[in-house]
């Protein structure tokens, strides 16, 4: 299933830290490479084209020895948000941090895929009505 998203990690002075995910490596349970923005200090881009092609990134991007753990931005944009999402490391652990006006939507799950919801800006009618109640979530993450 065809699933596009955007992975952009923004981290100052940490190219000796990313670098092992600048190479392609079969172990990993995602597909792709991380690749430099080469204007700008620290930040590397990935996309993604299927949601099994991406899951462990997050987990993987964790796992990094980071020099200055607080000041790593993940931003994550799947194809049905209206923006991307902030993820940041707290006690070593990737969190989406809130972003005023922005609504993360879950809708009812499919039993074979997970779903992370959607990101929608609030007060416009773009879809924060279909938020489904917190049994109906998907508990797995797509990432």
């Amino acid at each position: 299933m065809s699933r596009m998203a955007q992975v952009i990690v923004l981290a100052r002075y940490e190219d000796e830290v990313m670098e092992p995910l600048t190479r392609p490596d079969e172990a990993r349970t995602w597909r792709g490479c991380f690749v430099r923005i080469p204007w700008f200090v620290g930040g590397w881009y990935i996309e993604f084209e299927r949601w099994q092609g991406r899951r462990g990134v997050l987990r993987d991007l964790e796992s990094l020895p980071w020099n200055e753990p607080a000041c790593v931005q993940v931003m994550l944009h799947d194809e049905d948000d209206d923006v991307f999402g902030l993820w940041m490391l707290r006690d070593g652990v990737l969190v989406e941090m809130g972003i005023p006006g922005i609504q993360r939507v879950h809708t009812a799950v499919r039993s074979q895929e997970t779903s992370p919801g959607f990101l929608v800006r609030t007060g416009l009618g773009r879809g924060e009505d279909q938020h489904s109640p917190e049994h109906a979530q998907d508990p797995r993450s797509s990432w």
